[in-house]
């Protein structure tokens, strides 16, 4: 069974620690404030806001070499929700990858909403994690935790892949935002 490290405790954060409880895997649920804490988990995700992220890494890069670090964010503007604020040939991903050589970063759970974490289900299909990395050992670790706890998980490719599943994320939030589709839906994958 896994271990995971889960920073963050809003939304997607208690849903995907439910979802690997449900696995039977450990977590560790920590506020960006718990710096005190010491991470345990050998799969650390990042449930924060793009904007958080590099003062997590400020925070506890150190504490994350040698671990599966998982993106979760989608970069956009927050402010206008009209573009994403990564440059075009690179993704969140790729530079939290940079600023961790040491971890194993991946790049997940970005394109599905904390309600269809919880449910199981987007619309009538089940829900579909898209995994992207360029370590196939890390990947394997967490679809495990996903699939173990009841959904499905596709690796979607090398960490270069992340670009798109940022872009896909985003359209899904924009579509949300302006109410095309609802927080409990979203986009799902038929294979």
């Amino acid at each position: 069974m896994a271990h995971l490290s889960i920073i963050g405790t809003g939304n997607m954060g208690q849903a995907i620690a439910a979802v690997a409880g449900k696995g039977g895997h450990t977590v560790q649920l920590l506020g960006q404030s718990d710096t005190g804490t010491a991470i345990s988990g050998d799969i650390v995700v990042l449930a924060v806001p793009y904007p958080a992220v590099a003062d997590v890494i400020a925070q506890r890069g150190e504490s994350l070499a040698g671990k599966v670090v998982v993106d979760i964010t989608n970069p956009l503007n927050f402010e206008t929700f009209d573009a994403l604020v990564v440059p075009a040939d690179s993704s969140a991903a790729a530079q939290i990858a940079a600023a961790l050589p040491q971890s194993r970063v991946l790049k997940a759970f970005n394109t599905t909403f904390a309600g269809t974490l919880a449910a199981g289900t987007v619309g009538p299909i089940p829900t579909t994690v898209l995994i992207a990395g360029d370590d196939a050992d890390a990947k394997s670790e967490l679809a495990g935790v996903i699939t173990s706890g009841g959904l499905k998980a596709v690796d979607a490719g090398a960490l270069s892949r992340a670009r798109e599943l940022e872009a896909l994320g985003f359209l899904q939030l924009t579509l949300a935002v302006g109410e095309k589709v609802s927080w409990t839906g979203g986009l799902g994958v038929v294979a």
